[in-house]
């Protein structure tokens, strides 16, 4: 009876630390990751570019500078974005029609904001390749 009370007792732990470094793992430090050093105002810190770990996007670090401290900071480049303008929010409009000549499509963005004090475009175009799909209607039926 000692025996299997131990057992559960152990099992029962080695699921709860399993659990606790799971949560620790997957934790985010709210939506942007502040700089470690309190004495120094926001304002005054200046942020580096996010430069990812390996090839052009996924997690990163990033420099913060402020009066004579540089502290690097985590970040991440989505891997389906644009580097040059990864901390430059914008709101984007419709796709318009494709250029034939190009096989492009481009849309314009302005800019919602800025983060980590970027130099960022007012207006910005995106392009991307034409779907070589065409849409159909609700009422058509594909002919096979």
């Amino acid at each position: 009876m000692m025996g299997r009370l131990i057992a559960i007792t152990l099992v029962l732990f080695l699921v709860l630390t399993a659990d606790a470094s799971k949560r620790t793992k997957h934790h985010k430090a709210g939506k942007h990751e502040k700089s470690q050093n309190s004495e120094c105002p926001a304002a005054e810190t200046r942020f580096g570019k996010c430069v990812p770990d390996h090839g052009d996007c996924g997690d990163g670090l990033r420099e913060t500078i402020c009066r004579d401290q540089v502290e690097k900071i985590h970040c991440r480049i989505p891997c389906n974005w644009k580097k040059d303008i990864s901390d430059c929010k914008y709101r984007f409009g419709p796709w318009g029609p494709c250029d034939t000549a190009t096989n492009t499509k481009t849309r314009s963005g302005t800019l919602k904001r800025a983060l980590f004090n970027a130099e960022c475009q007012t207006t910005i175009k995106v392009s991307k390749p034409c779907s070589h799909k065409t849409k159909k209607t609700r009422g058509e039926k594909s002919s096979n």
